[in-house]
């Protein structure tokens, strides 16, 4: 498989892993067209080659000396217990979000030690991760996964630009991933968060539960927030302070609506910029936002749903989604050139309702028109192409 450029290169080696193809990259900034003036792979990329090095068994990696040029041949996903240092130029969940998508179909139950920064404000945090994403895992795993199989703990929180943070992430292994059928996403019960601050005043973790409180309790009355000020080696390396919000919803392991919201990293010159009251409303505001486009899972977990309904059994598998992300509607197109698997994606609007298919090729553009708008929910429906975790003897 040939491509050009950075664009989605988590995906591609996600999916290469997978379907067990070479992928060849070329074009990648060889044209000094990156906003930081990066040329060739970056850091935080060539960090992430290694994690996939590690997890997996066999990798062939080729990176010419520009960096402009990647051969990547996939070993199979082996799991077990990795230890990882991340660059600090994204933050864990840059590195974790991969590991979610492989960790089901690993020779061995991963169980992952990531280092680095825990909460920044480009990529998602550990926390958002734990609630919405380790809820959709359950579903396709099928039988009881208890918390000591599939978890995510912050053992230690780190801030950009720093880090210092560490977490765990353990995710049992199974022989196929059953099809679901998700169709409703249900009412919002109840609202839980947490609100940490570390190597700064306590008190500014109280300043944003009275700030995001007094904006949710206009909706709903069942709120609790948590507050976590950290201290000593398990508060990092660098000051800061923010907010995760979850909602949780009437359907029986249902999804989890999610919005964060982290300080800007010290030493930026912005943190002066941004209060504790100033992060509570990003945070709370992306919350309703989220749950504003609706679905029966939340906009962050999209790619991990839609990848485990197209690589489980060979059986039909519908999920209601609210408007797709960019990176979701990226996702279908490589699907398509990896595995040949087209969603059947039925529009549903409240003024009105029609049928599209979400075809893969770059001249798709009724899908950025129609599929990203805030009214618009989507029933997606494929059936999967049958993948088997030969490692796995027992279901």
């Amino acid at each position: 498989m040939e491509f050009q450029g950075s664009n989605c290169l988590r995906q591609r080696l996600v999916l290469s892993v997978l379907t067990g193809k070479a992928v060849k990259i070329t074009g990648i900034r060889d044209k000094q067209q990156d906003s930081v003036g990066n040329y060739g792979l970056n850091e935080s990329e060539m960090n992430l080659l290694k994690l996939m090095e590690k997890v997996t068994n066999g990798s062939d990696i080729y990176v010419d000396q520009r960096g402009t040029r990647l051969d990547f041949r996939p070993g199979l996903p082996y799991g077990g217990r990795v230890e990882h240092d991340c660059s600090l130029g994204r933050s864990i969940g840059y590195y974790l979000e991969p590991l979610l998508m492989l960790a089901p179909f690993c020779k061995h139950p991963l169980e992952a030690r990531l280092t680095g920064i825990t909460n920044d404000r480009i990529d998602p945090s550990v926390d958002s991760l734990k609630h919405s994403s380790l809820a959709i895992i359950k579903q396709f795993l099928g039988g009881a996964a208890d918390d000591d199989e599939l978890s995510i703990t912050v053992e230690s929180r780190g801030l950009a630009p720093a880090g210092g943070g560490c977490i765990v992430f353990k995710c049992p292994i199974r022989r196929y991933l059953r099809p679901i059928q998700s169709l409703d996403a249900g009412k919002v019960r109840r609202i839980r968060g947490l609100a940490y601050a570390t190597r700064v005043s306590p008190q500014l973790a109280n300043r944003m539960v009275a700030e995001a409180k007094g904006i949710l309790l206009k909706y709903i009355p069942d709120i609790y927030i948590y507050t976590d000020h950290l201290k000593g080696p398990r508060s990092g390396k660098s000051r800061g302070f923010g907010l995760c919000l979850w909602a949780e919803t009437t359907v029986p392991n249902g999804c989890c609506y999610v919005g964060d919201a982290c300080s800007h990293p010290s030493g930026s010159g912005k943190e002066t910029e941004a209060v504790a009251e100033d992060i509570a409303r990003e945070a709370t505001y992306a919350l309703l936002n989220d749950i504003y486009r609706g679905g029966a899972v939340d906009t962050q977990s999209q790619p991990l749903c839609t990848l485990f309904m197209a690589f489980g059994q060979r059986d039909l598998s519908k999920v209601l989604l609210g408007p797709l992300s960019p990176f979701s509607i990226q996702l279908f197109r490589h699907m398509k050139q990896f595995v040949d698997l087209t969603f059947k994606l039925d529009t549903q609007s409240t003024a009105s309702s029609s049928t599209t298919a979400a075809s893969a090729t770059n001249d798709d553009d009724m899908i950025d028109d129609e599929l990203r708008l805030g009214s618009t929910k989507l029933l997606a429906t494929c059936v999967g192409i049958g993948y088997t975790n030969l490692n796995k003897t027992v279901s």
